[in-house]
């Protein structure tokens, strides 16, 4: 039996593709076990799959001034003796990485102990994680086109992000009870990411008794981020986070509102979701998230809004243009001819782990 380490977190995106290969690498038997963080979202994303999960220190490594700076390259230093430790004790076959800070020692380790490992790059750029990772890895995927320029051209290879199947599985008669909507009014979907997005929760409650009047509300609003004053209010449910129940919710869903991380955009993509893309600013990121929005934007795909420039009225106007003219994102979306990443990803790790 052939065996793996996934590894990636500090997200659900750093988790959730490794979460969409799962059920492929069983059919294929090998034997999977998880690299985290001690504590990370990704212990609890994984916990549910009963997969052997493993927990090392893991440190930030940041573009700017921290007190943090000082002690996280220890915290690094240590992620790295455990990951090489554990590579050792377990000698997998090959490594799969799908990023975030913890994922680095794995694949410094995954090297110096001769594993082939592959990475995954969601975002147009590489993040600084990934850029630390790339001398280390046999390979390297990615979503976008525009990526393969800032790869090695012998390790780069136009993949497109790993889906989870179910999301495509969803029961919309399950949501509707589950939300205690009714079928007059279209749905909006307010994706805010797993760990919330204060400014676009604060932009669709802004205008929510106007939303109110046409259409229904699931705010998936991020943890610790629910607002006490409209439980009960017709019309609008609000979750911190949702995992179950997620697949029929996107399928209750007509149009979606969004940040525009590049796992979360690819799965909308993969449903055929009209969405209005809120990426994160630059000036709090290194500007992944706008990239990957205006590229989906040009392909027809998405309306985008820029956070800094978002009124009621803009975002109104938005929404309203995006669910009249959805049948035409759809097409957009039909038309694209996206990749089946799963299997692609799959024949790498299988080519990697028989040599």
């Amino acid at each position: 039996m052939k065996r793996i380490i996934l590894t990636g977190g500090g997200t659900a995106g750093h988790v959730t593709p490794n979460i969409a290969l799962l059920p492929r690498l069983k059919e294929l038997q090998y034997d999977i076990h998880y690299i985290g963080s001690y504590n990370g979202i990704e212990k609890d994303l994984i916990e549910p799959f009963h997969i052997p999960y493993h927990g090392i220190s893991s440190g930030k490594l940041r573009r700017y001034f921290s007190m943090k700076n000082f002690t996280d390259p220890f915290r690094v230093l240590k992620g790295f003796h455990e990951a090489n430790q554990l590579i050792k004790a377990l000698k997998p076959d090959v490594i799969f990485s799908k990023g975030g800070f913890v994922s680095v020692p794995v694949v410094m380790a995954g090297k110096r102990n001769h594993v082939p490992t592959i990475i995954h790059e969601s975002d147009i750029t590489p993040g600084l994680a990934n850029k630390l990772s790339m001398p280390s890895a046999t390979k390297i995927c990615c979503n976008f086109p525009e990526t393969l320029k800032n790869l090695p051209a012998d390790k780069a290879i136009l993949t497109g992000s790993p889906i989870r199947q179910e999301l495509l599985t969803g029961d919309r008669e399950m949501a509707k009870k589950f939300c205690h909507f009714t079928s007059d009014k279209p749905v909006i979907l307010v994706i805010g990411g797993s760990l919330g997005a204060a400014a676009v929760n604060q932009a669709v409650r802004n205008i929510l008794p106007e939303l109110l009047e046409s259409f229904q509300i699931i705010h998936l609003c991020g943890k610790g981020k629910l607002d006490e004053s409209l439980i009960n209010i017709e019309g609008y449910a609000q979750f911190e986070y949702i995992q179950k129940e997620l697949k029929d919710l996107f399928a209750l869903s007509d149009i979606v509102i969004s940040r525009a991380g590049a796992n979360a955009i690819c799965e909308l993509l993969a449903l055929r979701k009209p969405n209005i893309l809120i990426p994160l600013p630059a000036s709090a990121s290194r500007g992944d998230q706008i990239l990957n929005a205006r590229s989906f934007e040009r392909q027809g795909f998405s309306i985008v809004l820029e956070e800094e420039s978002i009124t009621n009225e803009t975002l109104l106007d938005g929404i309203h243009r995006l669910y009249k003219n959805r049948d035409t994102y759809k097409k957009a979306m039909s038309d694209s001819g996206m990749q089946n990443s799963i299997e692609t990803i799959i024949n790498l790790i299988v080519q990697a782990s028989q040599k």
